[in-house]
């Protein structure tokens, strides 16, 4: 054992018997096991508090002084980890968990009979099926075995089998092994070669990282860039909450951008321009600029025009792109349609740098639960990829199924191929599904009174905007709550529906919003959109 003496650390003598000297029998032993025994203090000794930390009181033994592990309380955790946030997952979540373990034992006890969680955007939790193709190479990959069974031929399509083999070749001991930290290089290939054929422009493996979701390449990049409060980042608003958070985490600050709602959430360059201006006159130094798109939570979709101003914007003030391109898939509107800021880039000959963020969780594919994603640099030093390299060595490297599917994501079946007509199939069903229930929601959003929603033209939200009554106002005040948060906490006690409150992803002052996933089936969505329709109407009518 290791003994703290006088504060230093110190090995003491075997089992309590003097240096040199070892147990010579059975007995002995257990005699010095007695000694040692009670020559420890096993109630804890009284907690002194020192310049405001508390310690605790050294216990003496035979062997001198041993000092306790300090308690760990609420007071002596890392500030930065308190300041963090992430609503997504907030106290209105952890109120609906509650409220389906007591359904559980009591279905009679509230006006509803199942929780709808609409506050994620988590597609297979809430019936989409998962993409026939993407799991039956999952399933040959886990177990390689069924390669080589007479079964397998009728089971899986030829095309399907040769990726699986060809992924088994180039993985050195199947997905129960490390791979390399950046992700398995053939993997990292498949993507590369998506992106290429996606954008026009070459992509290099090496500048590709496999992540556990595009949160871990959020994460690499804060980490990196934020060395205090005096690093700040733009981010819009309404954003995501993982920049808010991973913001705070890293001790920087978070730059606001406000979105233009009346103007479908579009962005204003001019106030990139204000807001950067502004810090740098008050000290801090502008590092990074985030854009969204599609957007989180606000459902729109930028023009190319629009994704052009931003690249000039970012070069002429020598700032970091950050673009979290995870939507790309989902897009409604008429005439829209998606363009990756690198091809954007690297159409204009722009020279800045970017970083790319796209997960395996949203899109049709919706495999949350896999983990995958990916980071793509451009722009960037050799010497700081180097760095970012050490960063995803800690982590040894992002699982291997979520590899797997982002490589599939990139690299789909094509025209030809044994899988392709189910997969364009299942890929245009669930595209078209989604469509529906966008228009089906964001339609009955707007007939309630006070409620504004702008139309989602892509990713998998509506964020309407409600006018609440004063007295309500002033009751969420008198509670110590956001006014939306306690208008969505009474939504999920009445009707089961769990949604985010704005005041989580930022808004302008005095506005109220919320998030709303339009993903419950398409056999669902019309009863949640008549669930909020009623429970708005009696809300409204309580507060007359």
């Amino acid at each position: 054992p290791v003994l703290f003496v006088s504060g230093t650390p110190a090995r003491a003598p075997p089992l309590g018997l003097p240096r040199g000297r070892a147990p010579a029998t059975i007995s002995s032993l257990f005699r010095a096991v007695r000694r040692l025994r009670t020559s420890v203090r096993l109630t804890p000794p009284p907690v002194l508090f020192v310049s405001g930390v508390e310690t605790r009181v050294a216990s003496k033994t035979s062997f001198g002084t041993i000092r306790t592990m300090s308690s760990i309380t609420i007071d002596t955790i890392n500030q930065n980890v308190k300041d963090m946030h992430y609503a997504v997952r907030g106290a209105i979540v952890a109120k609906a968990g509650l409220i389906e373990l007591d359904l559980a034992s009591n279905p009679t006890k509230y006006p509803f009979d199942k929780i709808v969680m609409c506050n994620i955007g988590n597609p297979q939790s809430l019936g989409q099926k998962p993409i026939t193709f993407y799991r039956q190479v999952l399933a040959l990959c886990d177990f390689p075995e069924m390669l080589d069974t007479p079964e397998a031929a009728s089971l899986f399509p030829d095309d399907v089998r040769r990726k699986a083999r060809d992924i088994l070749a180039n993985m050195k001991g199947g997905t129960g092994a490390y791979s390399e930290s950046k992700g398995v290089a053939f993997l990292r290939k498949m993507v590369a070669d998506g992106i290429e054929k996606r954008d026009g422009h070459p992509c290099d493996i090496e500048d590709l990282w496999l992540t556990d979701g595009a949160s871990v390449g959020c994460h690499y990049l804060m980490k990196t860039l934020i060395r205090d409060m005096n690093d700040a980042v733009l981010v819009p608003i309404p954003q995501y909450p993982l920049y808010s958070a991973t913001l705070a985490l890293y001790g920087g600050t978070l730059l606001p951008y406000y979105l233009q709602e009346d103007k479908e959430w579009g962005l204003d360059v001019a106030e990139l321009k204000s807001q950067t201006d502004k810090a740098r006159s008050e000290g801090k130094c502008v590092r990074a600029l985030v854009v969204i798109n599609p957007g989180n939570p606000t459902g729109a979709a930028l023009d190319l025009a629009n994704q052009q101003a931003v690249v000039k914007f970012c070069e002429r003030e020598g700032l970091l792109l950050v673009a979290d391109e995870v939507y790309q898939e989902n897009l409604y509107a008429e005439g829209k349609a998606f363009t990756s800021f690198k091809k954007v880039m690297r159409d204009m000959g722009a020279n800045i740098a970017l970083a790319s963020l796209q997960s395996t969780s949203k899109g049709f594919y919706g495999e949350c639960g896999r983990r995958g994603g990916y980071m793509e640099l451009n722009g960037f030093d050799k010497d700081v990829m180097a760095e970012l390299y050490k960063l995803a060595s800690v982590g040894l490297c992002p699982n291997l199924s979520g590899q797997i599917v982002m490589g599939l994501v990139m690299q789909p079946p094509v025209e030809g191929d044994a899988s392709f007509a189910k997969f364009k199939q299942e890929k245009d069903d669930i595209l078209a599904s989604l469509k529906r229930r966008a228009a089906t929601l964001v339609d009955g959003l707007n007939t309630l009174e006070g409620v504004s929603c702008n139309p989602a033209q892509g990713s998998m939200y509506a964020f309407p905007k409600i006018t609440l009554p004063a007295k309500h106002i002033l009751e969420a005040v008198t509670a110590g709550m956001a006014p939306d948060a306690l208008y969505c906490m009474k939504l999920l006690e009445n009707t089961g529906i769990v949604v985010v409150p704005g005041s989580g992803f930022g808004q302008r002052e005095n506005t109220w919003h919320f998030r709303t996933t339009f993903l419950p089936a398409e056999a669902d969505i019309a009863d949640v959109v008549q669930k909020i329709t009623k429970f708005h109407g009696e809300f409204m009518m309580g507060y007359r």
